[in-house]
């Protein structure tokens, strides 16, 4: 209010004039009038006129303001490049919005999908979760009808010592024994593992009348055993060695019997206990004959027949090398089959039957009827007319040079030593061994010493008289390695032994080796034959073979493995799976408790074939070793067919009965670290591969700052006791798989060979199959063989250097070859891959396989292996040569035959794919 007033009144703040606010005031407006009116006038005429001085100019083309029609103004060159611009942009435009338009429809399309997929989820989601619950539902049910249906079992009851079985059935007589009734079956139950109790002879008055040899061998073939126990409560049988005795200070019957009643656990009858009187000598005497032995089992070499009790007692070989193992060395070979004599015999008769039915009073009360008739006059008569006829070389001879040896009455006296005897059966083709005229004694020791002398040195046994029972007749077949014939018939056997055939021959004297090596030649294979026989009858399986220990040697991993183009590399070739599960192991082999009554009518000869020619096959649950084989898989199963299909369904299938499956690769090495890290890194992506087991060959440990690659399956790093190429076989725990790809640290394998090599091994399980081939041969002018590497289109090996066979031969090559073998391949750090192509062709009379056509497997640019010295293949020939001797003939056979694939890579046509696998 005060400023208005002040202005009202002619005033402004400040002391500012009112006049002059009023002066300033009307000249801004005086001139903006006149500025106004200057532009609005003046500017346009100007403008006209400087338009119109333009449009004047002499040159036409640059007129720009002057009157022109449309077309004349799009013909200007920028102008035209601005319409092309505007047209192009506008067609842009328009697509865009096309595009727009799609994308939005497709969107739209996508979003629907997206709402059924998850309406399909949802679905398949609750189909699953019933799924899930009608699997649960169906192991419930499963679980309920095994329970209803399969009996509960429970262990026997065990009678301990303490107790006193006076249920157990009387027999009338101790001499109608059988496993029925004079044995007690509840001490022996099928899960106890068969203990054995074994008493310590020299706690007994008898025990400083054992012969020093036999006792010393008996007791350190039991500390070995795996069945002694030395707990006498938990024992299924007691054994107690009486024999054999030295005759100065040989105990009464009388006095034998009361220490053996005195016994601690012979609890009145002596039921499971086994009595073993073992001969090294052939006129051993039967002694126990005059004992009551109650209802304990007797194993001896001399039974008459009114002492045998037949599925109860055991004749037993005799014990010719107590302490020391047979020298495969001296031991003749197997060929040539025929020999200098067609047969031969020694023997001088001290007592005829007649003199022995008088004089030996005591049997005369057991006999019923009259005596038989003797023939042994009749045998000599025929033998003599045969000799005399010239027909063939044979040697006989009834009267010793020197004095003979003692014998039984009516028994056919050995005559001169060991060595003479054993020079004469070298020379013979068949040995004869006439029975005791006597029929009543079954089996002497001199008639057991003959068959002995005659299987260890490769003579074949003609046993003359069929009522003979032949050491462990009841689980063996003899009539594979020796012929018994009804002494009748002796003016017949000149005529059957000419008409045998070369080949039947040498199966029956193979057949004796085996026999000879695996029951009779040490007191370890006596002592386990005759236990052997007990758990077979009794029906309790045997103890599972051990496995080699692999102690792990600590290594770092995580290097990731790169990938070999050569090696990997397979274009749309599809090998397989590789495994992302955890490994998967072949299924144990456990022996069915239920099947071993079946086993033994097939278990001591093995099943019929040539995989009798060793005392273990998978077919052989009764060991000599007394083990059995608790590793992996069930023995050699024939694999083969499948569902079929095209090329890729084949290659991409495993096929056959098993279609799951895998191997293990073992891989011996020593200090080649680099050349063994390129040979794992090759595996990686290999399918069907279960892990791989490193052998690692040096004292040397891997250096610290090693990283392993990774792979994708476990590697394990196996350290070695010794640098051995022995190590390679070894059946390591670790190894849980049937099938072993044995490979070099420096082969060089691709992995469309190694599958290939796979499938054709499950084909052949029982043979070895590899890629290098090798070859034996005769070299005419020194009379020996040779180790050929030539390329051949024949072979007789397979080096194992890049090979698969069954865990199986791991086993045997360690624990059942020949010991001498071994220290061969030790000795020359050589010639193991022979001694397996031996041993398999040995047991199974088949070549090695070869597949594709590879001659070699080295890769380049490695290390110089043992096998570029020139003295490799010296050490080769001599170690074939070697083998032979041991084995007694050439075991390996030829073959022209190898796999190649004709599917496996073809690409063709569905419907014409066929069925064919391998050419």
């Amino acid at each position: 209010m005060t400023g208005y007033t002040m202005l009202r009144n002619g005033g402004v703040g400040n002391g500012g004039q009112p006049w002059m606010l009023r002066w300033s005031s009307r000249i801004r407006l005086t001139w903006l009038s006149f500025t106004l009116f200057i532009i609005l006038v003046f500017f346009p005429l100007i403008a006209h006129y400087y338009l119109t001085t333009i449009d004047d100019a002499d040159d036409a083309g640059k007129r720009i303001f002057g009157p022109r029609t449309g077309n004349e103004l799009c013909e200007v060159k920028h102008v035209q490049d601005l319409c092309r611009i505007r047209e192009s942009v506008s067609e842009e435009l328009l697509q865009l919005e096309a595009k727009r338009q799609e994308l939005n429809s497709e969107i739209a399309k996508l979003n629907l999908k997206i709402e059924a997929c998850k309406k399909s989820i949802e679905n398949a989601k609750q189909d699953l979760l019933q799924l899930k619950n009608v699997i649960s539902q169906t192991e419930h049910s499963y679980k309920e009808l095994m329970a209803q249906n399969q009996p509960k079992l429970s262990l026997p009851i065990r009678l301990l010592p303490d107790k006193d079985d006076v249920t157990f059935p009387l027999p009338k007589s101790s001499r109608n024994c059988r496993l029925h009734n004079c044995f007690d079956y509840s001490r022996c139950p099928l899960t106890s593992g068969f203990p054995v109790y074994v008493y310590n002879s020299d706690d007994y008055p008898f025990g400083s009348s054992l012969d020093p040899l036999i006792k010393q061998a008996f007791e350190a073939t039991v500390r070995t055993n795996v069945y002694v126990t030395e707990n006498a409560n938990i024992a299924c049988v007691y054994i107690i060695l009486v024999g054999e005795m030295q005759e100065p200070v040989m105990p009464k019957p009388t006095e034998l019997e009361q220490q053996l009643h005195s016994l601690p656990y012979w609890r009145t009858d002596g039921h499971n206990h086994l009595i073993i009187n073992l001969s090294r000598k052939s006129e051993t005497q039967n002694f126990i004959y005059n004992i009551s032995t109650g209802r304990a089992m007797i194993a001896q070499s001399t039974f008459y027949e009114v002492q045998y009790r037949p599925g109860f007692d055991i004749v037993v070989s005799p014990l010719v090398h107590a302490m020391s193992e047979p020298n495969f060395l001296e031991i003749p070979p197997q060929v040539p089959v025929k020999r200098k004599y067609l047969f031969s015999f020694q023997g001088e008769k001290i007592e005829s039957l007649r003199s022995s039915l008088q004089e030996v009073r005591s049997f005369e009360e057991e006999i019923e009827g009259n005596a038989p008739a003797d023939y042994d006059d009749r045998i000599i008569t025929t033998l003599k007319a045969v000799q005399d006829s010239k027909l063939d070389f044979v040697l006989v001879e009834f009267t010793c040079k020197n004095q003979p040896k003692a014998s039984l009455p009516t028994e056919w006296a050995l005559c001169g030593e060991r060595d003479d005897r054993l020079e004469l059966l070298k020379l013979s083709t068949f040995a004869l061994i006439i029975t005791p005229g006597d029929t009543r004694l079954v089996i002497s020791a001199g008639c057991a010493m003959r068959l002995f002398e005659a299987l260890e040195v490769g003579a074949i046994p003609v046993v003359l008289g069929e009522q003979v029972q032949l050491p462990y007749n009841d689980v063996i077949r003899w009539n594979e390695a020796a012929l018994i014939i009804p002494k009748p018939r002796i003016t017949e056997v000149h005529f059957l032994l000419r008409s045998i055939s070369d080949n039947d021959l040498l199966a029956m004297r193979r057949q004796g080796r085996f026999l000879w090596e695996t029951y009779f030649s040490t007191s370890d294979n006596v002592f386990s034959t005759v236990l052997a026989i007990i758990r077979t009858r009794i029906q309790i399986p045997a103890a599972p073979i051990r496995e080699e220990t692999a102690v792990e040697i600590p290594h770092r991993s995580g290097k990731a493995a790169g990938t070999d183009p050569n090696m990997a590399d397979n274009g749309d070739l599809d090998l397989g799976p590789v495994e992302t599960e955890p490994p998967y192991a072949s299924p144990k082999y456990l022996r069915n408790f239920t099947l071993t009554a079946m086993d033994v009518y097939r278990n001591w000869n093995t099943a019929p074939g040539p995989f009798h020619l060793f005392p273990y096959t998978p077919f052989d649950p009764v060991l000599p070793s007394e083990a059995k084989f608790l590793g992996s898989g069930t023995g050699f199963r024939p694999i083969g067919g499948g569902a079929g299909g095209s090329g890729k369904e084949f290659q991409a299938a495993l096929g056959g009965n098993v279609p799951r499956e895998q191997f293990t690769v073992v891989m011996l090495t020593y200090e080649r670290e680099e050349v063994l890290m390129n040979s794992l890194e090759r595996l990686n992506g290999l399918p069907y591969l279960n892990k791989v087991v490193v052998v690692w060959n040096s004292p040397k440990l891997p250096s610290e700052d090693l990283l392993w690659p990774d792979i994708g399956v476990p590697i394990m790093v196996v350290r070695t006791e010794k640098n051995s190429l022995n190590n390679r076989f070894l059946p390591w725990d670790e190894i849980e798989t049937e099938a072993i790809l044995s490979i070099d640290d420096d082969a060089h394998l691709r992995h469309d060979e190694i599958m290939f090599g796979f499938r054709v091994w499950r084909e052949a399980r029982d043979r070895i199959v590899g890629f290098p081939g090798r070859y034996h041969a005769w070299d005419i002018p020194h009379q020996s063989w040779l180790y050929n590497s030539n390329y051949s289109c024949e072979l007789s090996m397979v080096l194992t250097g890049a090979a698969f066979f069954h865990k199986y031969y791991a086993y045997l090559y360690s624990y059942v070859m020949p010991q001498a073998i071994r220290d061969m391949v030790d000795e020359y750090i050589n010639c193991e891959d022979i001694a397996m192509n031996f041993l398999v062709s040995h047991l199974t009379r088949k070549p090695p396989i070869k597949v594709t056509s590879r001659w070699t497997f080295r890769c380049p640019g490695c290390p110089q292996a043992l096998s570029h010295d020139d003295s490799h293949f010296h050490e080769r020939h001599k170690c074939i040569n070697f083998f032979v001797k041991v084995y007694g003939y050439m075991p390996l056979l030829y073959t022209q035959f190898r796999v190649d694939s004709v599917l496996f890579k073809t690409r063709l046509p569905h419907d014409k794919t066929k069925c064919f696998k391998f050419i």
